[in-house]
């Protein structure tokens, strides 16, 4: 599967009307490990119950993340031996730069070896204390970042994301009246705007382009750069293709284009839409702010034509972001996220609907109501998953995104989430019914469930090295 593959056709068109057939063939595979159940309990009661702190060769099925987990293609295994590394002004940057420009459009690009160091520069460029920075959604680092840097996060998703159960074709979009509301009295401590395409915190949920253009005019409007969180753009811009009026003619390349066209710049983690275990990259349009984030990534990650990567990597990531806008892959890719997603609901488990592009999210506040937030049920269902299939899922709830006031009360997050994130490229659907069976099995036993007790981790990103203990 590759960029130059003019002959390829739809997936659907292989497989008819059932579902979108994978349109590649595995060549290499790697054996997976099931731990027996004893050695499970022990394991996670050592992790401090806590799937981050596992060992990777001690999960069966690993739905973790999808950034940095998609297999690579063989053109991406062959861009590895075209690798041409040096330290300034190797061929791969400029082979890198022309497809980015191609796809984005933006003027200037800056590699990074991961999606959070964008965030990092981009942020330390242009937020000080007392800023504020509104979003669709901003995720855990994201976020943190933007704390650190002394901003406040803000987050305006769309009235229609509240009911998680409910059908709406575009539950990724920011609220326009009241980023709208907000503009109009506090513009100047506003120094970006962002938009995270797809929605990954509101359960991987599309962002339809009349609602890019209207955060867009919002933002010119007041003169404030709008940034796009992108790191799932190709995923958003097959959604458009699928939902929105007017674009079920236009390529991913042509959605991608125009969504782009509408901002100032974008950070990006390609270990997502890119297809790569590694890499990032800070875009824009501004001179002086390019300036800016430039004598920062030297500073941070190394010199600006190879961003903290070996220059083979950069290679690998233009052609990644090519295959990532094959319509086959992207109707295969989306496709099997949505079966599963139906696989897991038919197992009587509340999940986000629509299915979004990237992962199914268990509703763990709906499925597990005797456990209030401040004892973490989404993170208990996470444990349990391990327990039950030596299957590794990911709390996004109260641990994530609640935090503590003054007092040490836990302030909860709105929604406790169970993601089960799909590698790009990795899994089967037998394996995907596997994990859905495991969670049938955990639903009818639910109500037996206790909470947890956090007794280690503090700060935004405290989910990723707390340790728990049952009650």
């Amino acid at each position: 599967m590759g960029p130059d593959s003019e002959a390829a056709v739809s997936a659907s068109e292989v497989s008819g009307s059932v579902f979108p057939a994978e349109p590649f063939r595995i060549k290499v595979i790697e054996p997976l490990r099931f731990p027996p159940r004893l050695e499970r309990e022990r394991l996670i009661q050592e992790a401090g119950y806590n799937v981050f702190r596992l060992h990777a060769e001690d999960i069966y099925l690993d739905l973790l993340t999808d950034s940095g987990t998609s297999a690579l293609s063989d053109r991406q295994m062959a861009a590895l031996m075209l690798g041409n590394q040096a330290y300034a002004g190797s061929r791969n940057y400029f082979e890198l730069e022309r497809v980015v420009k191609e796809i984005f459009g933006f003027k200037f690009v800056l590699p990074v070896h991961q999606g959070r160091a964008a965030e990092n520069i981009l942020f330390s460029s242009l937020v000080q204390k007392g800023h504020f920075i509104p979003s669709n959604s901003h995720f855990d680092t994201t976020r943190a970042n933007l704390m650190h840097n002394g901003g406040q996060p803000l987050d305006f998703p769309g009235p229609e994301s509240r009911d998680l159960q409910t059908s709406s074709p575009f539950k990724g979009n920011m609220d326009i009246p009241k980023l709208k509301q907000f503009l109009e009295s506090n513009y100047k401590s506003v120094p970006l705007v962002m938009l995270t395409v797809t929605n990954n915190t509101g359960g991987g949920q599309p962002v339809s382009l009349e609602n890019i253009r209207a955060v867009s005019q919002l933002a010119r409007k007041h003169r404030i750069p709008f940034f796009f969180d992108a790191c799932r753009y190709a995923e958003n811009a097959y959604f458009i293709q699928q939902r929105e009026e007017g674009y079920a003619n236009k390529t991913i390349p042509e959605i991608a284009r125009d969504m782009f066209s509408y901002a100032d710049g974008c950070t990006f983690s390609a270990k997502k839409d890119g297809l790569v275990n590694i890499g990032g990259l800070i875009c824009l349009n501004d001179h002086s702010l390019l300036e800016k984030c430039r004598e920062l990534l030297i500073l941070m990650e190394g010199f600006p034509t190879y961003g903290g990567m070996a220059c083979r990597d950069l290679q690998v990531m233009a052609v990644g972001l090519k295959e990532a806008q094959e319509q086959s892959y992207l109707e295969s890719r989306v496709s099997q996220v949505q079966r599963f997603g139906d696989a897991v609901k038919a197992q009587g488990l509340p999940i986000i609907e629509p299915v979004g592009g990237h992962a199914v999210y268990v509703d763990a506040k709906k499925m597990l109501p005797q456990i209030p937030p401040e004892q973490f049920p989404a993170q208990v269902l996470a444990v349990e998953l391990y327990r039950e299939a030596g299957v590794r899922g990911v709390e996004l709830g109260t641990c994530a995104f609640g935090s503590v006031d003054k007092n040490g009360n836990t302030i909860p997050h709105s929604y406790e989430l169970l993601r089960l994130a799909v590698p790009r490229r990795v899994y089967t659907d037998r394996q995907l019914q596997v994990v859905a069976d495991a969670l049938g099995r955990i639903n009818e036993r639910k109500d037996s469930l206790k909470g947890l007790k956090l007794i280690e981790g503090e700060g935004p990103l405290r989910h990723f090295v707390a340790s728990f203990h049952p009650l």
